[in-house]
C-alpha cells in the first residue's frame, strides 16, 4: 500500500472518528481525503497519466 493510500485511509478514518463530534466537520474530512488526490490526478496531462497508471501496474507485481 502506497503513503497515499495509507493517508487516504487515515484521513476517512478520522472523519468518522469526528462524526461524534460533529457531523459537518466529519463530513468535510472525509470529503477532502477523497478529493483531494482525484483532483490532482485529474490536473495531470494524459501521458502523465499514463506514466502513473504504468508504474502502479508495475509496483503490483511486487
Amino acid at each position: 500500500m502506497s503513503r497515499y493510500t495509507k493517508a487516504a485511509i487515515a484521513g476517512i478514518v478520522v472523519g468518522l472518528v469526528l462524526f461524534a463530534i460533529n457531523a459537518w466537520l466529519a463530513l468535510a474530512v472525509i470529503l477532502a481525503a477523497i478529493a483531494i488526490p482525484t483532483i490532482a490526478y485529474r490536473m495531470l496531462d494524459p501521458s502523465q497519466r499514463r506514466r502513473v497508471r504504468r508504474v502502479t501496474r508495475k509496483q503490483v507485481g511486487r
